[in-house]
């Protein structure tokens, strides 16, 4: 038996893959490789010591997806493929729904033709909107997304929920995630995202690296203690196991979970700053910028409900995560 991971060469994906080979369990991967490199596979590899089947394909070609379960024994879905930046959402919205609906149904659909019924998903915390106060739990009322990217999110919820109470024998859990950042340790894999980055940490280690001149801040004036945005960080790797917990417990149990991912600690833009500058003996050079439309002041989880269900809480510090990033950052220079 093996577990499929679509999106598995992407940044959650890849440490995801690491974690479940280094559990015991087999690995198949598709991905279509729009937003990774084949060569993560090897890398997957050189730091497992284990084998893994590679498909690069796109998941919403139902004729590839019944291709790959018709040779491989899969017992169960873990589903990153999707596009994810926010403002190309916004930009492009037709893209998004196509691409994260499309991909998502079309394994659903051949996941009930062989009788799987284990599915993990991908989700954020962005579901949560704008009205919700932190520490987010799981009870909140979801949607009024501000996004594209955020309600295909909330969509593919709803759309697991109604498949779960249809039928009896399906488990499904979304993973709330809030904001991963770092590397494996290993320096092997991490975040490399395409062009300018969308994301705080990988903007940093460029800017350090010197390959921007300089990080944007966007705002100094909101509600928190040093007026800069606040967020939940959490280290990729203590993400990539809550899958593996998330997979355990999906096994034995059915119908739809939505549990939050995060420390539950909120950390600044500027935290982030000065803790990678203090831990990796680098300077970031950064200016203030004006706001941007839509970012809330503080957003942080009430990670609990994955103590409880999945026994999983986070172990790495932001010390870490700031340190793990800067050593991938580096290896890839």
């Amino acid at each position: 038996m093996a577990v499929l991971l679509t999106g598995g060469t992407g940044y959650i994906g890849s440490h995801t893959a690491v974690c479940m080979l280094e559990a015991g369990y087999d690995v198949v991967i598709a991905d279509d490789l729009s937003n990774s490199a084949a060569d993560v596979a090897d890398r997957i590899r050189q730091i497992t010591g284990r084998d893994l089947r590679f498909y690069q394909i796109d998941v919403s070609d139902r004729a590839a997806v019944r291709a790959l379960f018709d040779e491989n024994d899969i017992d169960a879905v873990i589903h990153f493929a999707g596009f994810k930046a926010v403002g190309e959402s916004v930009r492009e919205p037709l893209k998004y729904y196509r691409n994260n609906l499309d991909t998502t149904l079309t394994l659903l659909e051949v996941m009930a033709e062989r009788n799987v019924g284990v599915f993990i998903f991908s989700s954020s915390a962005t579901v949560y909107g704008d009205r919700n106060p932190a520490p987010y739990t799981e009870d909140m009322e979801t949607g009024r997304c501000s996004n594209p990217y955020g309600w295909t999110k909330e969509m593919i919820e709803r759309i697991l929920e109604s498949a779960c109470v249809a039928d009896g024998n399906l488990s499904a859990v979304a993973l709330r995630y809030f904001n991963p950042i770092g590397a494996h340790e290993s320096g092997l894999i991490g975040d490399d995202p395409n062009g300018i980055p969308n994301n705080l940490m990988p903007f940093i280690t460029q800017t350090a690296a010197g390959i921007r001149e300089r990080l944007s801040v966007f705002g100094d004036d909101y509600p928190t203690p040093d007026g800069t945005g606040v967020r939940d960080y959490i280290h990729v790797v203590d993400l990539a196991k809550g899958h593996v917990a998330a997979y355990r417990y999906a096994c034995d149990h059915k119908g739809f979970e939505a549990i939050n991912l995060g420390t539950g600690v909120g950390y600044s833009v500027l935290d982030i700053v000065k803790t990678f500058e203090r831990v990796n003996g680098v300077r970031v050079p950064y200016v203030i910028a004006a706001r941007r439309p839509g970012d809330l002041a503080s957003v942080y989880s009430d990670p609990s409900k994955a103590k409880a269900l999945l026994g999983w809480e986070t172990e790495k510090s932001l010390e870490d995560m700031c340190r793990d990033a800067w050593n991938y950052q580096k290896n890839r220079l």
